[in-house]
């Protein structure tokens, strides 16, 4: 059956088909237009574990997603997959988390790498591993960009996008990085782990393509951090949210703060959207909730607002959804990943 007899046959009011990919849709990987990298990774997670689980949360989450997108019409029928989720990331994901854990634990009661042989080797071992996340990432998604695909990573925690952004660097000469998150994660090999979910930017911006990293919503951040965004001679720009919530009380529109973002973006766009950049009710089991954030529409409109300026938005990851008790969080990140998808292939004239 061809995409376009699925399209004839489907019925995007019904129950969505568990026999189906993600949201109920009949699409194969070859037939969508929006592929999902899914990333069950969360080796170095410093707080709260459980985003390993995010892609199979949100993908069981996502049938109870109604497929009309108010901004699109017809959007289902652009065509989403979601790639299977690879048992061996995950399986290595849980025995390296361990590692890290007993790693972390003699960290925190003042041992060093340095005097520690068994801390060096974890080390070591741990960052060796993450290089080999890192190329695997890349390689599928250079593997879906060859055939035309728009690439969307779900982690995992938020060190998993970097092999997307060293793929794009390969396909663009060019490109900012918008990064929703209430962290910075800009630390140099955070607890010595190079590729940290809280070092990401800081690898992010060792890629000579990456020309200007905008950063919205950020409210945790340390004095290192901070520097580095000062000293950046303008290739970093934040947003802090208390300066984003003060403009607000002090009667400026979310619409003008949206502007005011975008003006600081060149025409091709990656967005890595942290879960934890929304007000942590929306997303309490995450990794690291923090006090302030977004609500769930302040962030599709400035998405919108950026479509809608022409702006191009090359591939996307959200990552640091965990399941908690319930599927709240995942129901959240679903109905994200959903419109943020739609929004994505617009921008590329797919819809």
């Amino acid at each position: 059956m061809s995409k376009q007899d699925k399209i004839n046959n489907f019925d995007p009011n019904g129950l969505g088909d568990a026999n189906n990919n993600i949201y109920g849709l009949p699409f194969t990987i070859d037939e969508a237009e929006v592929v999902i990298l899914p990333v069950p990774w969360e080796v170095t997670v410093s707080y709260s574990g459980g985003t390993a689980l995010g892609p199979q949360v949100v993908y069981n989450a996502s049938y109870q997603v109604d497929l009309f997108d108010p901004k699109i019409a017809d959007a289902w029928k652009i065509g989403l997959a979601m790639d299977g989720i690879s048992d061996d990331i995950a399986s290595r994901s849980e025995s390296l988390r361990r590692k890290a854990e007993s790693y972390i634990e003699l960290l925190q009661e003042g041992d060093t790498p340095e005097s520690n042989n068994e801390m060096e080797d974890i080390r070591k071992l741990i960052n060796a591993e993450c290089v080999k996340m890192n190329n695997w990432v890349k390689e599928k998604s250079l593997s879906f960009m060859n055939k035309n695909k728009i690439v969307a990573l779900l982690g995992g925690d938020h060190s998993t996008p970097l092999g997307l952004m060293q793929a794009l660097a390969e396909k663009n000469d060019s490109f900012a990085i918008l990064q929703i998150d209430a962290h910075a994660d800009l630390r140099d090999a955070y607890e010595g782990f190079e590729f940290s979910h809280a070092s990401i930017m800081f690898n992010a911006l060792k890629i000579p393509q990456v020309s200007k990293l905008v950063q919205v919503g950020i409210r945790d951040y340390c004095q290192a951090e901070y520097d580095l965004i000062q000293n950046s001679n303008g290739r970093i720009h934040t947003f802090f949210d208390r300066d984003i919530k003060h403009r607000q009380l002090d009667g400026t529109a979310w619409s003008t703060i949206c502007n005011d973002i975008i003006a600081q973006l060149p025409n091709e766009v990656y967005l890595s959207f942290d879960i934890d950049g929304l007000d942590p009710k929306l997303c309490p089991s995450t990794g690291t909730p923090v006090a302030g954030g977004f609500e769930f529409e302040q962030i599709l409109m400035l998405i919108e607002k950026i479509v809608d300026s022409g702006k191009k938005i090359i591939a996307f990851d959200i990552n640091e959804v965990a399941p908690g008790g319930d599927e709240w969080d995942a129901n959240v990140g679903a109905r994200l990943l959903y419109r943020i998808s739609n929004m994505v292939a617009k921008s590329n004239g797919r819809a």
